[in-house]
C-alpha cells in the first residue's frame, strides 16, 4: 500500500496529533468527543492524514489544536488556546489516543473520519489500558481486528451499491469475470492483492481512487523499522 507521506515524518506527526488532544483536553477543558468532531468537520483531519507538512511537522500540537479552533469559531475568544501550554511529564490517556490514531491512520491508510465511523475516539481513548504499555503494533492489530468484525460489507460492495451498479453490470464495464467480482465481495479473495489492473478497472468503473476499494483487514507485516518499539508515545 502506498502511504499519504513518507514515514520519516511519522513520528512527528505522532506527536502533533498526541499533543493536539491533550492541550485541548487538559488545557482548554473540552470533552475528547467534542474536539475531535471539529477536527473531523473542519477538513483539517483530511489535510493531516494527506501529509500536508506544515501540519505533520510545521506545527506544535498547541498551534494544531489552535488551528482547529480558529476554523471552526473564528476569533472567539472564549474557545481559544492561549498562553503558554501546561508541561506534563506523564504523557495523559489523550495524548496516548492521538499518538496510536494516528499510526494507525497512516498504517492503514483510511481517513480518520472513516476510522471513527467504525471506531469512536472514546473507544480508542479507553484502550490506552493496556496498550499503552505494549508495542504500537499489538494497538493497530487490535484496531484491525474490530474494523473487520464491524465493517460488514467490503468497500468494493458498498461502492458499487453507491454507484447503482449490479455485480453483473460491475463485471461487464470492467471486463472482470462475475465471480471474481463476487470473491472479492465476500472476502474470499483479498483486494489488497488484486492486480493493478484489476484496481484500475474497478476504480474506473466506480469514480473512485484504488485505495478507495481497500479494507481495513490486512495485518502489520513489514513496519519493523518505522513503528516506534513502544505503545507509550514520544
Amino acid at each position: 500500500m502506498t502511504r499519504a507521506y513518507d514515514p520519516i515524518y511519522l513520528e512527528q506527526a505522532m506527536r502533533t496529533m498526541g499533543s493536539m488532544l491533550d492541550m485541548a483536553v487538559q488545557d482548554l477543558h473540552m470533552e475528547l468527543s467534542t474536539f475531535y468532531e471539529l477536527f473531523l468537520s473542519t477538513g483539517i483531519s483530511d489535510r493531516f492524514a494527506s501529509g500536508e507538512v506544515n501540519l505533520l511537522v510545521g506545527k506544535s500540537g498547541f498551534e494544531l489544536a489552535s488551528l482547529v479552533l480558529e476554523k471552526a469559531y473564528g476569533a472567539d475568544p472564549a474557545v481559544r488556546l492561549t498562553g503558554t501550554p501546561s508541561f506534563r511529564f506523564e504523557k495523559s490517556p489523550e495524548y496516548w489516543t492521538g499518538w496510536a490514531l494516528s499510526y494507525f491512520q497512516w498504517e492503514s491508510g483510511r481517513t480518520f473520519s472513516q476510522i471513527q465511523t467504525a471506531v469512536p475516539i472514546t473507544e480508542v481513548r479507553d484502550m490506552y489500558e493496556p496498550f499503552h504499555e505494549m508495542d504500537i503494533r499489538q494497538f493497530s492489530d487490535r484496531m484491525y481486528r474490530i474494523l473487520r468484525e464491524r465493517q460488514a460489507d467490503t468497500q468494493l460492495k458498498r461502492l458499487r451499491i453507491y454507484a447503482g451498479l449490479t455485480q453483473k453490470t460491475l463485471a461487464e464495464k470492467t471486463g472482470i469475470p462475475i465471480r471474481t467480482v463476487q470473491q472479492y465481495e465476500q472476502r474470499q479473495k483479498n483486494i489488497s492483492k488484486a492486480s493493478g489492473q484489476y484496481l484500475q478497472q474497478f476504480a474506473a468503473a466506480l469514480n473512485c481512487r484504488m485505495e478507495d476499494l481497500m479494507d481495513c483487514t490486512a495485518p502489520l507485516v513489514d513496519l519493523a523499522d518505522t513503528a516506534p518499539s513502544s505503545g507509550r508515545g514520544g
